[in-house]
């Protein structure tokens, strides 16, 4: 048998497991350029990744057309990528698909960049002879220094081009210069910013700091001379809304025009925009969510994750990565600093820097002169209270509006009540989808899934029984909006959750409201913990935390500590000092009593300590096998079946019903996969996966491998 080496490998974008190889004659593409192949009976982008051998007695398909002359991403991203399809158990073409902009996975050519600036050629032979006025002047201006597009009008935007035709000017690159000064350091953050300076090569620090102790303003020291000399930073937040302040503080800086965002709320087009300009170089700081860590740029110096400890930088569909995790992997095949910074760092974090792997920078003090207030905790058995309240934090509440201040109350919940209940036989109406109770939004007067988005009307009747006794049970912030609106009836009352908040730009104007607003009510969920500076609020009510104290995730006491001090973070970070109140009908659980001082350390050394103890995660790897269908029968036939896949080395048990069982109409449940080590697990993991994909039972269900699970 003769061998034809005149073929290509490609990985086919979209999520086939195997490589495809296809016949192409010289010039060969490049290892990251993408080709149009014959596929099926139509045609597919596909990525080029190495070259191939195949057997000449064989029909082998041409390729179509190459789309790339160079390839798409430099090859330390190739290699992230590559990683990433090999750590996740992932097919590479999903993964690439994942990575790219949707333009460039349909094929479309990358846009050629308007020069921003131009500047006058030092030996350009120029005719002054039949040139006008305004042509002389235009010219004069260019003679003196860079002129930018954004500078001048339609009419001399005209005169550019007559001189680009005659060869007189040439794009410019504008020299970045700081905008503001940089404020005066704290010792802590000065040691910060030294160490994080020196930093040469590959290094990730953890800059574990408390709340409002400055650490964006040692993110921006720290990037300072790398983006004066024209290096580039990549700085990712967990949630689009985080954005809008992280970007104003960095062109406060360094200048609007160097600074780009970069997320899933961007159109296409936007997005294929700013993608090309940080591959060329031209942007300075790329700021942007999960997405953003497969950016492109010409020259990294440092990668920036910002409240790294957040849950959504793990990605729940799909391709299950983490980009807190695979911006560390970025950081090393591109060979720069990484710094992750957090007031609650997450417990794999902490052990990273517990056994070295982690530089310790740390800021225990706020930038302002207040201190961390205490978590006062107040028990609420035998309470008589005022619409799920005590009477003492409404109290405290009045005090705080009185002398002008902002009180926040955080309710972790949505709607008016988390469900509806039958006061004559108990009956709680449910998502037909769903493995939950329907929650009440009486605004709307529906009942909603807040996990699959089901709708319904509220009943007038029971529809069990049909006595018309139906009432909420529990509260929502709904519910606690119009108490504390009747109670506190002349003082503005501003509500952040995802039923009145829905987009960026509508989040980014209640957040100025609120700078603007005082004295007022905050009163939210999640949203209105992460990371925002409200220098008025001084009291922040934590409404109800016990529900994640004996969750089934392992996971629940990590998320409520980092909640707890996030939230009560919001408070006193202005000329006055705060107070920090959370309710309780579980005053004495040990969880609660090691945050009371406000110190986050205590408590995660405790979680730490339960954690090896039990064999969890970060002391042992973990992945989760998991299945769904709209049967239940079939899911566990096919995870009873997956068993066998596994090498008696992994730890495998189950099958068991995921924590929500049903799910938009599926059955869910799935295996517990441990190894001793990282190591160990991939090499068994590996193993299996093709086996999987080929049991009988694999085709009646939909099946996934999340590794490094974080949300159960």
């Amino acid at each position: 048998m003769t061998i034809d080496t005149n073929c290509i490998e490609v990985a086919i974008l979209g999520p086939l497991p195997q490589h495809f190889s296809y016949r192409c004659d010289a010039p060969f593409p490049k290892s990251g350029c993408r080709l149009r192949v014959p596929f099926g009976r139509g045609e597919r982008i596909a990525i080029a990744i190495g070259t191939a051998t195949c057997p000449q007695d064989i029909p082998v398909k041409g390729i179509h057309r190459i789309l790339d002359e160079q390839p798409l991403l430099p090859a330390s991203l190739q290699a992230l990528l590559g990683f990433g399809s090999n750590y996740y158990h992932y097919p590479l073409g999903a993964v690439w698909e994942a990575a790219l902009p949707a333009r460039l996975c349909q094929g479309q050519q990358i846009p050629s960049l308007a020069p921003t600036a131009w500047r006058l050629i030092a030996d350009a032979n120029i005719a002054e002879r039949g040139l006008g006025a305004r042509q002389m002047v235009l010219l004069q201006r260019l003679g003196n220094g860079n002129v930018r597009m954004a500078e001048l009008d339609s009419s001399d935007r005209q005169r550019l081009r007559q001189f680009l035709a005659a060869g007189w000017i040439e794009a410019a690159q504008e020299p970045l210069q700081l905008r503001e000064a940089p404020l005066a350091l704290r010792p802590e953050q000065a040691q910060a910013v030294m160490a994080l300076r020196a930093s040469t090569g590959f290094q990730a620090f953890l800059l574990d700091g408390v709340t409002s102790s400055g650490k964006t303003e040692v993110y921006l020291q720290a990037m300072e001379r790398l983006v004066l000399s024209g290096k580039q930073v990549l700085f990712l937040v967990p949630e689009i809304g985080l954005i809008t302040q992280t970007q104003a503080r960095c062109a406060a800086r360094f200048g609007a025009d160097a600074v780009a965002v970069y997320h899933s709320g961007q159109g296409d087009a936007e997005r294929l925009r700013v993608w090309t300009q940080a591959r060329s170089g031209s942007i300075s700081i790329v700021i942007g969510t999960r997405s953003a860590l497969f950016v492109p740029l010409l020259h990294p110096a440092l990668l920036i994750v910002d409240e790294e400890h957040d849950l959504s930088y793990k990605q729940h569909s799909g391709w299950l990565y983490s980009a807190r995790d695979l911006a560390l992997r970025r950081a090393q095949l591109e060979d720069v600093p990484i710094v992750l910074g957090s007031a609650t760092p997450s417990l794999e974090s902490l052990h990273n820097r517990q056994i070295g792997r982690f530089a310790d920078l740390r800021l225990h003090e706020r930038a302002s002169a207040q201190k961390i207030p205490p978590i006062e905790i107040l028990p609420l058995r035998k309470k008589r209270l005022v619409a799920g309240l005590d009477p003492s934090l409404l109290r405290a509440c009045g005090e705080t509006l009185a002398n002008g201040k902002q009180a926040l109350f955080f309710l972790n919940r949505r709607g008016f009540a988390p469900a509806l209940l039958c006061r004559a036989c108990g009956h709680v109406p449910h998502c037909q989808r769903c493995s939950a109770p329907l929650t009440w939004h009486r605004r709307q007067a529906r009942l909603r899934c807040h996990h699959c988005g089901l709708e319904a009307p509220v009943p007038e009747q029971c529809p069990s029984c049909g006595a018309a006794e139906i009432a909420g049970i529990g509260m929502g912030t709904e519910s606690l909006e119009e108490f504390l609106r009747e109670r506190f009836p002349n003082i503005p009352l501003l509500r952040i959750d995802r039923d009145e908040v829905h987009t960026p730009r509508q989040l980014a104007e209640r957040l100025q409201e609120i700078l603007h607003t005082r004295p007022a009510i905050l009163l939210g969920t999640q949203m209105l913990s992460k990371g925002h500076h409200f220098p008025d609020v001084t009291l922040v009510g934590i409404v109800d935390v016990d529900q994640g104290l004996y969750s089934a995730d392992f996971r629940a006491p990590e998320r409520l500590a980092q909640t707890v001090i996030q939230v009560a973070g919001r408070a006193g970070r202005g000329d006055a000092p705060g107070r920090v109140i959370l309710q309780s009908h579980l005053p004495e659980h040990p969880l609660l009593l090691a945050l009371q001082n406000g110190d986050y350390a205590t408590a995660a050394t405790q979680l730490l300590r339960e954690r090896q103890q039990a064999g969890l995660p970060p002391f042992r790897a973990l992945a989760l096998l998991q299945a769904e269908a709209q049967r239940a029968e079939p899911v566990y036939a096919f995870l009873r079946a997956a068993r066998s896949c596994f090498a008696t080395e992994l730890d495998c048990s189950g099958p068991v019903p995921a924590l929500l069982e049903r799910r938009a109409g599926f059955h869910r449940a799935y295996l517990w996969l441990e190894g001793a080590n990282r190591s160990a697990l991939h090499h068994l993991l590996a193993n299996a996966i093709s086996l999987l994909g080929n049991l009988p039972t694999a085709r009646r269900v939909r099946w996934s491998l999340d590794v490094d699970p974080q949300n159960f």
